[in-house]
């Protein structure tokens, strides 16, 4: 959890330096591709949460 806590972190750093800095908008697009990322990873993540293997005895 504190991995994607961190990734949207950055994202939104990056956009907002991205955003106020004339010039440097390309790190307005790196912090939304890190952020679609991010929730992509979150979401495989949910999606395999209820999957998990027991160790049979």
């Amino acid at each position: 959890m504190s991995w994607f806590l961190f990734l949207i972190l950055v994202a939104v750093v990056l956009g907002i330096i991205g955003f106020a800095v004339h010039g440097l908008f390309y790190l307005l697009i790196i912090g939304a591709v890190v952020l679609l990322a991010d929730l992509v990873y979150a979401a495989m993540r949910i999606r395999r949460g209820g999957r998990k293997h027991r160790i049979a005895r």
